[in-house]
């Protein structure tokens, strides 16, 4: 198999990530066929040219790549070996790129399942909001058969602004991915609680945000993070309270089969269950940092 044009792609699951990856390689030339559970999602897309199908084994069927974005371990199982996965559609030596965040142990399994089923699977968790997805601004992290990751490598570039490989291991790219997340959730709570002593001090909390992000913390994450702590402003949702909830239970879930003692991870998965408990889904997973505030007698301006 040669990585061109002429590759038939398909991608299945159409939330907010898996859209904008699916338009920038409808956008690139790609021959596309699209799966989503609720098909309406993808009428853009057919709009622009690609095809709509009515399963994830007809999406596959002629796929020479399969794309997958969706929220958990069970709907990516459900629909790679479920009665109508991909796996009944998807060509011998076709190539299934996973771009979920789930549990490492998750694509070992599916990558075992495609190995029976003469197909390969590549772990390929993205980081960046759905803005960076649309301006194929993401880093991805890829884990996997080298021959697998060789041919999708051209796909992957129309995605991202870099991909790093982590080997041949399929479940290395999602432990990187878990970390990831984990690291971005403890520097919002240190913006948290840093903005929020600031302001019990007298400070006010964006003059302190524009010193550090301009010095000592001038990084992305600081920076477009630390700016929703800073103003307390929480919109867009680049991903809801929930979703990150469920990635940081597969963090700790992950510490204890290594016997990693993350106390900071526990921290976050906490103040994400009080902000998921209060059932405001229109609400950025950062606003996670509201309850420090709240803590210390702050409510939000």
């Amino acid at each position: 198999m040669t990585a061109s044009k002429n590759l038939n792609v398909a991608f299945i699951g159409l939330g907010q990530m898996g859209l904008a990856l699916a338009t920038n390689l409808l956008k690139a030339g790609y021959p596309l066929t699209v799966y989503n559970r609720t098909a309406s999602k993808a009428a853009d897309l057919v709009a622009q040219g690609a095809r709509l199908a009515a399963s994830p084994a007809e999406a596959a069927r002629h796929a020479d790549v399969v794309f997958t974005m969706v929220t958990d371990d069970a709907a990516l199982t459900d629909l790679t070996t479920g009665p109508e996965g991909l796996l009944h559609g998807l060509p011998k030596g076709a190539i299934h790129v996973s771009c979920s965040t789930v549990a490492p142990d998750t694509n070992r399994q599916l990558a075992e399942a495609h190995a029976k089923h003469g197909t390969t699977l590549v772990a390929a968790p993205v980081f960046g909001k759905p803005d960076a997805a649309a301006a194929a601004k993401l880093w991805i992290a890829t884990s996997g058969p080298a021959a697998a990751k060789s041919t999708s490598a051209p796909l992957l570039t129309v995605l991202g602004q870099g991909t790093h490989d982590f080997g041949d291991e399929v479940g290395a790219a999602n432990v990187v991915k878990l970390c990831g997340n984990f690291m971005l959730g403890a520097a919002i709570e240190a913006m948290a609680e840093a903005f929020t002593l600031a302001q019990k001090s007298g400070l006010g909390r964006e003059q302190v945000y524009d010193f550090f992000t301009s010095t000592i913390f001038a990084a992305p994450v600081y920076k477009s993070y630390g700016k929703l702590i800073a103003t307390e402003h929480y919109q867009p949702v680049g991903a809801a309270p929930a979703i990150i909830r469920k990635d940081l239970k597969l963090v700790l879930r992950e510490a204890q089969e290594h016997l990693v003692p993350m106390p900071f991870a526990n921290i976050v998965f906490d103040q994400l269950s009080a902000t998921v408990a209060l059932n405001k889904p229109d609400v950025d997973w950062a606003s996670f940092a509201e309850r420090v505030s709240e803590n210390a007698g702050l409510g939000k301006r």
